[in-house]
């Protein structure tokens, strides 16, 4: 087999590709695409940010979800919410605008350089040193922006001049660098190439770790080193669920986006999907029913988290006649031809970023990482930019703050690996935040249901169902989405794709054992 990766950039792509010329493996080709993420996305995702990762051993026939999202900050301190550095931003997405939080007060415990480092050391061939080559190359030299990055900073310009050391990389001439524009981020090449020598403890005790701490103790931030001293990377099975002739494995808690995709899957387990032509009003139809299905059911997961332990909310919640309840109402909505009832999940845009990666020995990577947007400022003398996942409204629907410090932030995020005969099939994830689960659901049930090739399952126009409204992407025929109208569903039509549908780099293996890499053009996709 040739080892192949799909991610959204190609300096990522290639970054991993080179890995696996060197001998690694996947994970090996993973974690240093990930890094150089961190400067090749620098609009999507950060060093300083979070993620989860979904690993498949074909020598063991096991997966393991390697949980590095971020945990609420202030562990021993006694909040004093006045004193924090807390700012409201407004950024214009272009048709809508959001407003975020930013500021040392947004910061969360940060997990990616200690859960991309233990799965390095734990799965990985290749020292850490070699892995971050590639990054700390891209960050000696600094790199042109790519259009879609350009066009992100662009987006995000409020967060990316907030303070004078943002402003002096990304805005040097007095605006937000342009398409081609040289990224180069002071320091950070120095914080890697330490990394590489003292590993992960640099993060948790060593120079980085009291460079940020001291940072925030100096301008109202609450993380501390008590925070990186308890954080831990969580490691756990799968939700492994029969679908067809395959097993689709989800991430759990803390991926609510896991738990959610499981049920929606379960309910399309009920229909027979592939009966109805792709794209046709009866398939977006069900389409729309099984999001909203999912809406209406996520109120029940919410309540179940509070009142009991995690295993025990996913098993209630993925209970099979609890499932069926919601699937009788979306049949029964189809027979009448008129939507079922509907609910909001809220308005949702922090910036992710996801790539997939298969070796020739067919181990094979999901990963999904993210920094929020931002907290809009710079670590001094680290070239280190942190999240801004306590100003992210849709992680804190209780309120900003208030959850206990220590306890981990849920995330949509869902690295997501399909199985056939106990082999790779499918790995697939996506950014997009509540619209990670309706991208790669629609790219698994056109693999599965409609036995599309990865190209074209990828390439599909896509739907979303938010705010009781089908987002209907550009490339559905127009008489179909004029049907669905016609049954009584609300619909918003888009001219053409856009990074509102997602980013889900995908990997594929067939029966011959050959393996494809698609990078989604939505979000910048590349392939090595």
């Amino acid at each position: 087999m040739n080892g192949v990766i799909a991610a959204g950039d190609q300096r990522t792509a290639e970054a991993g590709a080179r890995m696996l010329r060197e001998g690694g493996n996947a994970v090996d080709a993973a974690v240093a695409a990930a890094f150089v993420s961190f400067i090749s996305e620098i609009g999507m995702v950060h060093l300083g940010g979070s993620g989860m990762a979904h690993l498949f051993d074909p020598h063991t026939h096991t997966s393991v979800v390697y949980d590095f999202f971020s945990n609420m900050p202030g562990l021993g301190v006694e909040l004093d919410k006045n004193a924090l550095d807390f700012h409201k931003v407004t950024v214009d997405f272009g048709g809508t605008t959001q407003d975020f939080h930013i500021g040392r007060g947004a910061v969360a415990v940060p997990g990616n350089i200690m859960g991309l480092c233990q799965m390095l050391a734990e799965h990985g061939r290749l020292p850490l040193p070699q892995v971050l080559a590639p990054a700390i190359e891209l960050a000696r030299a600094g790199h042109p922006l790519p259009e879609y990055q350009a066009r992100t900073c662009q987006i995000l310009a409020p967060l990316y001049t907030h303070t004078a050391e943002m402003r002096q990389i990304f805005a040097a001439e007095g605006q937000i660098l342009p398409t081609g524009g040289r990224l180069y981020i002071p320091h950070l090449a120095d914080t890697l190439e330490n990394l590489a020598t003292h590993g992960a403890d640099y993060a948790r005790t060593g120079a980085l770790a009291r460079a940020l701490v001291a940072d925030q103790a100096a301008h109202g931030g609450l993380v501390n080193a008590a925070d990186l001293h308890a954080y831990e990377v969580y490691q756990h099975p799968p939700i492994r669920l029969p679908y067809r002739d395959y097993e689709i494995l989800l991430p759990r808690p803390s991926s609510t986006g896991g738990v959610l995709t499981a049920f929606t899957l379960k309910l399309l387990s009920t229909f027979d999907v592939g009966k109805w032509a792709h794209s046709s009003a009866d398939h977006l139809q069900l389409l729309a029913e099984a999001m909203s299905a999912t809406t209406r059911a996520r109120r029940h997961w919410e309540l179940a988290l509070l009142a009991m332990p995690i295993n025990e909310a996913v098993q209630r919640f993925l209970d099979d006649e609890f499932v069926s309840n919601f699937a009788a109402e979306a049949a029964l909505a189809l027979w009448k031809g008129r939507p079922s009832q509907s609910f909001d999940e809220g308005h949702h845009k922090p910036n992710t970023s996801h790539l997939s990666v298969i070796d020739d020995q067919g181990m094979a990577v999901s990963l999904t990482t993210t920094a929020g947007e931002s907290a809009g400022f710079v670590v001094p003398g680290t070239g280190y930019i942190p999240n801004n996942m306590l100003g992210e409204e849709d992680l804190h629907p209780h309120g900003f703050h208030t959850a206990p410090a220590g306890q981990r932030i849920h995330t949509m995020m869902c690295p997501a690996i399909i199985l056939h005969n106990g082999r790779i099939k499918l790995v697939v994830g996506s950014g997009g935040s509540i619209r990670i689960r309706s991208a790669i659901l629609q790219v698994m049930s056109n693999v599965l249901d409609f036995n599309m090739s990865l190209v074209d399952a990828v390439e599909a126009p896509r739907v979303h169902l938010e705010h009781q409204i089908m987002q209907c992407e550009g490339g559905y025929l127009p008489e179909a989405v004029d049907e669905l109208e016609g049954l009584g569903y609300q619909v918003n039509r888009w001219q053409g794709r856009s990074l509102y549908f997602g980013g889900a780099h995908s990997v594929a293996v067939d029966e011959a054992g050959g393996a494809t890499a698609v990078g989604d053009a939505r979000r910048g996709g590349s392939v090595a």
